[in-house]
């Protein structure tokens, strides 16, 4: 940024100097006479409608900068979004509107006064209500903004907004927005210059202004390429170590609920709508995909409408190194299954547990500081120091193969435990426990009522992500009853019920399915919509046994063009996350040992053999080195000196068309200004205020007067009057006036 900010300086500076002579032709593409002046305070349509764009181009790109971190809520969000809109409609021409200032102070005074009640009643704290008043005000100056102090503020305002993107965005996005912002910065500080030069001084007008949009984008896309170019080299050298160190002062937000502490029904089915990637997962040695549910908090109490454990104290686990050994009572015999490992990491909006596939032997932190506990549930949860933004954590776990028959020796679930597990919501419809009889009907064990009930569930009910349209009074009965259809947790909450009623000790899961696999970055890709629901029944003879009894989704993920340009997609936002946010001296020697070994291997392998090759090629031709090295310096004479030759003989070719009498219009203002030439070697310049007519006159009475007098007669016969015979004319006096 302060690469950028010193380009712009600079470009701005550069346009103070020149931006008088981009009104200079003006005048004549109006058809006005030479000779009249711009006047003071008025700019070109043209101009402004430029500068109003670029303006509005960094201001939008600024604001989904911040958009894309996800800390502005939806009425932020689309207050600010409509004082864009707003403001677009204005540089179009299609709203002609202007706020009076006493609305406007009123506004703004309203705001300030509200400041305190926001903090207090609605946003519930100091740093989120801060957000709102500065958006309020920055929207009353976009839609309100007439005056270059105005403008001044609306550019302070937009680099506001990409140094808070910076702060609390980490994803590629900004990358994107920071390119566009640099673009339309350049394109605003450069028309502003050459805005503020037209209003406040007379320029003396030239030409038209016709190209001056398309001149001054190709000169910001120029300059903003040679900007970004640098500050990419910068970035990719220094370590990031600024954004470590902001963070300290902002509070670490999870943005993914419903997974620790609780689930209400309906919630997951909100988190499945976004496809947020939550973890992105990387499986040993060979890596892969790993087919299995990332289990994340086990809840035991439901009152009808929401799912969370009773109160309990954590159990704090100790990490040595950062290393936890899980220390599991194996079963005999052992049941049937493999090892998998695996490393995890999650990103900023995930919650605070780890979401473990299979029974961990051992855990791995990569976050010095780290506490883990371990819940009543049997989940683990991580409490990371302040400014950690990916976690990351490995896994070494055994993967039981459930649907193996087992017989093995357990102890019995302990009494107060079976009495939670068993424990109905106050009110049940009475209609539940005769569809549980109902749809296990004619199992004998524990375990086939499970599957009798998971399969008629999966089979007779519908999956949809569609929300109920207002509160009902009972949800699991609307869904068993009524509607038919829902999500996860409808379905898993369903099951528990229907299984306690038939004494089978259940409790509900929250956590993820498998993910997709990413050959480009070969890790497993596990978004928010993967976000599930299942259940884990306690079966004697087996323990906790795993039931899912959600039908597929039948618009699940395909694999079409769409699928494969997310798999792009979140390759690209993981290379930013590697490279980019987590940047620092480590990922310096990684880099340089990887550059290192592949010189190496470049050196040692096809390289060398092509300098052998070119060794052997060099050797043949050397009796050719004479004729090519002549042939190279003709070619560099002929690239050096061509197009002096060039000029040369057009002038020649058309100072014999002119002796001939052959001469155009476009003829005459080549001859006058080879007169004008001649005169500022003799130091006489014409001022560019003067009409030709009216220079010759200012001239002192002399023999080179009078040579430029009658050229001057010549010059506008020729150019304006179309006689072709003036044009010798003028050749005589040119080669007179030479020779004085």
């Amino acid at each position: 940024m302060t690469w950028a900010a010193l380009g712009m300086t600079r470009v701005a500076n550069s346009f103070r100097s020149l931006s008088s002579s981009c009104f200079e032709n003006y005048n004549v593409s109006m058809g006005a006479s030479p000779g009249v002046l711009y006047s003071r305070g008025s700019i070109p349509r043209v101009v402004d409608r430029f500068f109003e764009f670029a303006l509005l181009g960094m201001l939008a790109s600024g604001y989904f900068a911040v958009a894309g971190s996800g800390y502005l809520d939806w009425p932020t969000s689309a207050l600010a979004l409509a004082g864009l809109g707003w403001r677009a409609l204005m540089c179009v021409g299609l709203i002609d509107f202007a706020v009076p200032n006493r609305v406007a102070a009123a506004f703004m005074l309203l705001s300030i006064g509200l400041f305190p009640f926001d903090a207090w009643l609605f946003s519930g704290s100091f740093f989120p209500a801060s957000i709102h008043l500065v958006c309020l005000l920055a929207v009353l100056k976009i839609v309100t903004a007439k005056t270059s102090r105005d403008y001044a503020y609306l550019k302070m305002i937009a680099i506001l907004e990409l140094l808070a993107a910076a702060v609390l965005s980490v994803n590629l996005g900004f990358f994107g927005f920071l390119a566009l912002f640099l673009l339309f910065a350049i394109a605003a500080f450069a028309s502003g210059e050459v805005r503020r030069s037209a209003e406040s001084r007379r320029a003396v007008v030239r030409g038209g202004l016709r190209g001056f949009p398309r001149r001054l984008i190709a000169l910001s896309v120029f300059l903003f390429s040679g900007i970004l170019f640098m500050t990419i080299g910068l970035f990719f050298v220094l370590p990031r170590t600024a954004k470590a160190a902001i963070e300290r002062f902002l509070p670490q937000h999870y943005h993914v609920p419903g997974f620790s502490n609780g689930v209400t029904l309906g919630q997951i089915g909100e988190i499945k709508q976004s496809s947020r990637p939550v973890m992105h997962v990387l499986s040993y040695p060979r890596g892969g995909f790993l087919e299995v549910y990332w289990r994340g908090a086990a809840l035991a109490r439901f009152d009808g409408r929401r799912w969370d454990n009773p109160p309990a104290r954590e159990i704090e686990l100790p990490l040595v190194h950062g290393l936890l050994t899980v220390n599991q009572r194996r079963r005999a015999p052992s049941p049937p299954g493999h090892e998998i490992s695996y490393t995890v990491r999650l990103s900023e909006f995930a919650p605070e547990t780890l979401f473990i596939a299979g029974t961990p032997q051992n855990i791995r932190i990569d976050a010095p500081g780290a506490h883990l506990t371990l819940t009543r549930g049997g989940s683990f949860n991580v409490m990371a120091p302040a400014g950690t933004t990916d976690l990351a954590y490995g896994v070494n776990s055994f993967l039981e193969d459930e649907a193996a028959e087992t017989r093995s020796t357990l102890e019995p679930l302990p009494r107060h435990d079976r009495d939670e597990l068993l424990q109905l919501p106050p009110t049940v419809d009475a209609r539940i426990p005769h569809l549980a009889r109902e749809m296990s009907a004619g199992a004998r064990s524990d375990a086939d009522k499970a599957a009798a009930i998971e399969n008629r569930l999966r089979h007779d009910y519908g999956y949809t992500l569609q929300l109920l349209p207002k509160a009902v009074a009972d949800p699991l009965a609307t869904f068993l009853f009524d509607r038919k259809k829902g999500h996860c947790e409808y379905f898993a909450s369903a099951m528990v019920v229907m299984l306690r009623t038939l004494g089978i000790p259940s409790r509900l899961v929250t956590g993820f399915q498998s993910g997709a696999y990413n050959p480009i970055t070969r890790q497993q890709v596990v978004r928010a919509s993967d976000a599930h629901s299942w259940v884990e029944a306690w079966i004697a003879g087996r323990g906790w046994t795993t039931y899912d009894p959600t039908p597929a989704d039948p618009n699940g993920a395909g694999n079409g063009v769409t699928a494969r340009l997310g798999m792009f997609f979140d390759a690209a936002e993981q290379f930013w996350r590697d490279w980019v946010v987590s940047y620092d001296l480590d990922r310096q020697i990684v880099l340089a040992s990887r550059m290192d070994d592949s010189a190496r291997g470049l050196r040692f392998g096809w390289l060398y053999d092509l300098r052998e090759r070119l060794k052997n090629a060099a050797s043949a031709g050397a009796k050719y080195v004479p004729w090519a090295g002549g042939a190279a310096a003709v070619a560099l004479l002929g690239a050096l000196c061509g197009p002096l030759l060039v000029r040369w003989w057009r002038a020649r070719m058309r100072a014999r068309r002119l002796a001939r009498g052959q001469g155009q219009a476009s003829d005459a203002t080549v001859l006058y200004e080879r007169m004008l030439k001649t005169l500022a070697r003799r130091g006489i310049q014409k001022p560019p205020w003067l009409t030709p007519r009216e220079f010759a006159r200012v001239l002192p009475a002399s023999e080179m007067r009078a040579a430029v007098d009658d050229l001057t007669v010549y010059y506008n016969e020729l150019r304006f009057g179309g006689r072709a015979d003036a044009a010798p004319q003028m050749m005589q006096l040119l080669d007179r006036l030479e020779r004085m």
